[in-house]
């Protein structure tokens, strides 16, 4: 474990005391916990209670309320991201800066997640969704400050891919317990919720943070908190582009993946029995793929010490994936395309996490820059099902849907280019 205490180094200190494994296992524990507590019911557990409380024969009526749902749900992370950085910026606890904002954000996570299971109206869902997506954005604001605070630039490619990979298992894993063991809805959100405690706990009791001392906490205002949220893509470039190919790779990839039950049923015809099946296993090639590629190419990055080059490989690799999907409709390419959209995504998530911890504007605001950076995780996954789902319903089908997330992955990588200050 790390032991970095604030009698050993100023609370803004870049580390260079690398962590150890134990610390990365407790890392990589509580990220599980967190992917399965909000993938599972993105992948599942909404869109069945919403289709459940429509009782409609048209797919796109679900689609878009769900769209709707989750597009009210992004925008308060556009809030929550960002503030609930800042405000651990400035904690003086005893506990440290983070450690209170990752357990207070998944106390609310799982407590939103078990109202959730007992709501039986969309306006019900809605809200309940919003509070857990909102201590979603708590608690991960908090926990993706601490690569900044603990982790040395030479492992973070390293530490990022064990945040990364946890997302595949997390994925895979609770799409099964809640179809085989824990099912129904109530019981499904509830797995979720004390999953997510069980698993998060251990990295807040056991791993140290540092203490920040009143004197050195920055003033707070209202200006200076709302001023803090704009961060100029003039004086700070690299943070800009940064910013920009995230928005558009991850919106790439939820265009790509979000509707992908549907394209199983509606666009292969397939029916929503047998999507369903099929999708667990497109679902566990991916995940396969993910885990190789985080662990793999953010270490490589490391070692290299590149990032930018591995982020455009993981961008093409995703619109060399949706082309595919685009192109040949066909369940046997459906597996191929998985098989590349987990190893370029993998790759992305990894590398990508570790390049945006090295373009931070100032070191005094980590979490609140990080919490910005993170709205490019939040909300292209809540608009891409309404976007989605507009596109295949009103305009070109499901190949224009695939073309059009192979076109934003494209355009994310291209971002890439201008950057200067990291390799």
């Amino acid at each position: 474990m790390t032991t970095t205490t604030a009698s050993e180094t100023a609370a803004f200190a870049e580390p260079t005391r690398a962590v150890t494994g134990g610390w990365i296992a407790l890392f990589a524990t509580a990220w599980l916990g967190v992917w399965m507590a909000q993938l599972t019911p993105i992948q599942l557990l909404l869109p069945v209670q919403v289709e459940a409380q429509l009782n409609s024969d048209n797919w796109v009526d679900g689609v878009v309320a769900f769209g709707i749902i989750s597009g009210i749900a992004g925008l308060c992370a556009v809030v929550a991201y960002p503030l609930a950085g800042a405000l651990s910026d400035r904690t003086t606890s005893r506990f440290g800066r983070r450690r209170p904002w990752i357990l207070g954000g998944a106390v609310l996570f799982a407590v939103a997640l078990l109202l959730l299971g007992t709501q039986t109206t969309l306006v019900g869902i809605g809200v309940c969704w919003a509070l857990a997506l909102s201590g979603f954005c708590t608690l991960t604001a908090a926990l993706t400050a601490t690569i900044s605070d603990q982790v040395p630039v030479t492992q973070r490619g390293l530490v990022s891919g064990w945040m990364s990979a946890p997302q595949a298992v997390g994925t895979i894993l609770g799409l099964v317990l809640v179809t085989e063991l824990f099912v129904g809805q109530f019981f499904g959100y509830a797995a979720m919720a004390v999953l997510l405690l069980v698993l998060v706990l251990p990295f807040v009791i056991v791993v140290p943070d540092r203490v920040l001392e009143p004197a050195q906490r920055p003033p707070l205002t209202a200006r200076t908190l709302v001023q803090g949220f704009w961060i100029s893509p003039r004086q700070h470039p690299d943070f800009g582009w940064t910013l920009l190919s995230r928005v558009l790779v991850n919106l790439g990839n939820a265009f790509g993946t979000s509707l992908l039950l549907y394209f199983l049923a509606f666009g292969l015809g397939l029916g929503i029995v047998d999507a369903e099946g099929s999708l667990i296993v497109l679902t566990l090639v991916y995940m396969v793929f993910v885990i190789v590629a985080s662990l793999a190419f953010g270490r490589l990055s490391d070692r290299l010490g590149r990032r930018r080059l591995f982020v455009i490989v993981a961008a093409s690799l995703q619109a060399v994936a949706a082309l595919l999907l685009a192109l040949v409709p066909d369940l046997t390419v459906a597996m191929v395309a998985a098989g590349l959209l987990g190893l370029g995504y993998g790759t992305f998530l990894s590398v990508d996490q570790a390049l945006a911890t090295q373009v931070l504007p100032d070191a005094h605001t980590r979490g609140k820059d990080l919490g910005i950076m993170n709205v490019a995780w939040a909300v292209p996954q809540a608009i891409a099902p309404l976007l989605g789902a507009g596109v295949v319903s009103w305009l070109v089908g499901f190949q224009g849907l695939f073309l059009l997330a192979a076109a934003t992955a494209i355009l994310g990588a291209l971002a890439m280019l201008p950057i200067k200050g990291v390799r």
